[in-house]
């Protein structure tokens, strides 16, 4: 019997694996291929190419546990049900079969006792009901009946509810089916009513069988696709007659090391917002960090930076004053590193840049704190209206780096509001002034395709791979600039290097120059170029299939452009200067010196 969330891993990759599915692994938190999204939100996000057409390589049967990361309701996270991050099962077919096996699957995982053993009278489901574009899923709909479903317990609902897609204004989309359990008192209502928040959805068949024209109409799909998700602690809670997720093994030991922490007993009483939102912020930037993202003030480092300083403040409203991030975050990698193993691998530095972020983020806390009361106090026209001005919450964040989440959740607990139109108006004026200092900057990539630039280029990867040997893995390009004299490269560490670090890494590139490889370029899709140990940066400029550039066996990356054909042509290798770029980013300046 199935009852923990490693066993729940393990035995729904094995069920599909049985039902001819490729078992694939979970692709990073940081999209390769989809530029619209900050995070992989589903496990549908790295199979865009293959959904749309593209052939997998592994075939057209897929099972995994997705990564991935919810932020749109963030504000929803305490209750019994919102996580920031989450572990999602999915399964795919890609042209292969559609809605009867999907449903014969799911209907037999859910229901068999080798799995997850659920009454069919715990269960219910929806369908979607039609409309004006599209008809009603009646074949969904008998298919639950063809198994004992009765009708009172699938709900048929409208686009709102039971439909997917599409991603933009064009493309695949279609109906789902989404599954239910009751974790209300039993016996379970007779009738199923989706807007009962006792009925918990489970999991989700998405049915791709349409492409939205520009024109707002619906034609069916020549490759017809299943996509389906189930949530892991969704699951795992029920599995264990648990009413909400934050009371199962991936939960509880981050609890018991917050109230080591506090120095306190807990005496059994339901956790607080402020401690699940504490530990489910903290797991969430564990993940992402392990993925390359650092916080910083832009893009998805700035969404890393607000969960860490949201988890901060509510520890200090539980009266922790030290620091306590990096003990929670050590607790998690303990729970999940096994099964991600980048996790473990970048513990150092995921623990180290907590810290520095706590710390710095405590100074900003309270400086920003106190004049946030000054503020209040000495403005007698906020006390009459209850509004902070846009221009006085700008102040406070361009001065002390006070973010306009916190100023907002601040004036909340006063009953203040603040003027956000007014904000943005003061954050646009602010962005229009910086404008004239930035015309002289240098722009990222290449100057030219000129024969330099293509040597300085295929210099940034013998850089880029010497900097994970003496650095780690952590190590992520996060920028470069090359103009035909000389590179620049910024990367991901966390710290100053030493010079023994710097000659380390420069004569690691020079005895690759010596060594003369050739560069090859294969194409291939990013799933085969991961699967061969590429390194993937900025995938998602190159579209579905990549570039894959080696240089021996020395370093193998996604990549496009131009580059030396091997490695003799090179030259000398010389680190001009390393320095700071940004909150966790390093850059260097080199050249190459020909003699």
């Amino acid at each position: 019997m199935i009852t923990t969330a490693a066993e729940l891993r393990a035995k729904f990759l094995e069920f599909f694996k049985s039902k001819n599915h490729a078992v694939i692994r979970s692709a990073s938190l940081v999209p390769d291929n989809d530029p619209t999204v900050l995070f992989t939100t589903a496990g549908m996000h790295p199979l865009v190419p293959y959904l749309l057409g593209e052939k997998h390589p592994l075939g057209n049967r897929l099972t995994d546990v997705q990564k991935c990361i919810r932020t749109g309701d963030i504000d929803d996270v305490g209750d019994p049900v919102h996580l920031t991050f989450f572990e999602m099962l999915g399964n795919w077919s890609l042209g292969d079969y559609f809605k009867k096996e999907a449903i014969n699957f799911s209907f037999e995982f859910l229901t068999s006792p080798e799995y997850l053993n659920f009454p069919l009278e715990m269960l219910g489901f929806t369908v979607f009901a039609g409309d004006a574009d599209c008809p009603f899923d009646e074949e969904a709909y008998e298919e639950w009946r063809k198994h004992g479903v009765s009708e009172k317990r699938i709900a048929k609902l409208g686009k709102k509810d039971n439909w997917w897609g599409p991603a933009g204004l064009t493309g695949p989309c279609g109906p789902d089916t989404e599954f239910f359990y009751w974790t209300g008192p039993k016996p379970a209502p007779e009738v199923f009513d989706p807007s009962d928040k006792r009925w918990v959805e489970i999991w989700n068949n998405v049915f791709m069988q349409y492409f939205k024209k520009s024109d707002g109409t619906f034609e069916p799909l020549k490759q017809k696709n299943v996509d389906t998700g189930m949530g892991v602690e969704r699951v795992t809670a029920i599995l264990q007659g648990k009413d909400n997720c934050y009371e199962t093994e991936l939960f509880l030991p981050l609890f018991a090391k917050l109230d080591e922490i506090r120095g306190i007993t807990h005496d059994g009483s339901v956790r607080t917002a402020s401690e699940r939102i504490i530990v489910d912020h903290i797991r969430a930037a564990v993940f992402i960090m392990a993925d390359g993202v650092l916080p910083d003030k832009n893009g998805r480092e700035y969404v890393l930076r607000r969960i860490i300083r949201r988890a901060i403040r509510e520890g200090n409203k539980l009266g922790i004053t030290g620091d306590f991030t990096a003990q929670i975050a050590d607790v998690v990698i303990g729970i999940f590193g096994e099964a991600y193993p980048e996790l473990e691998n970048g513990k150092a530095n995921i623990e180290a840049e907590l810290t520095r972020e706590e710390d710095t983020f405590r100074r900003t806390l309270e400086r920003g704190t106190r004049e946030f009361d000054k503020m209040v106090a000495r403005v007698p026209e906020m006390v009459k209206n209850k509004v902070i001005s846009g221009r006085n919450a700008f102040n406070l964040y361009e001065t002390y780096g006070f973010p306009i989440e916190l100023t907002i959740e601040m004036a909340k607990e006063k009953g203040f509001s603040v003027d956000m139109k007014g904000y943005e108006e003061a954050r646009q004026k602010h962005i229009a002034d910086s404008q004239t200092a930035e015309k002289g900057q240098n722009k990222g990539g290449l100057a030219d395709h000129s024969e330099a630039s293509a040597e300085l280029h295929t210099a940034t990867h013998l850089l880029h791979k010497a900097l994970r040997m003496v650095l780690g893995d952590h190590v992520a390009q996060k920028g470069s600039n090359i103009d035909g004299v000389r590179l620049r490269f910024d990367f991901s560490h966390p710290d100053k290097m030493t010079p023994e670090q710097l000659a380390e890494v420069e004569k690691i590139v020079n005895d690759a120059i010596k060594a003369d490889y050739p560069v090859n370029c294969r194409e291939m899709s990013p799933d085969a170029a991961y699967a061969e140990g590429a390194i993937g940066l900025f995938g998602n400029k190159y579209g579905d299939v990549v570039k894959v550039y080696s240089i021996g066996d020395f370093s193998k990356e996604i990549c496009g452009g131009p580059h030396a054909t091997n490695t003799g042509k090179l030259g000398g290798f010389k680190i001009q200067k390393e320095e700071s770029s940004s909150r966790g980013v390093r850059r260097i300046k080199a050249v190459l010196v020909k003699e």
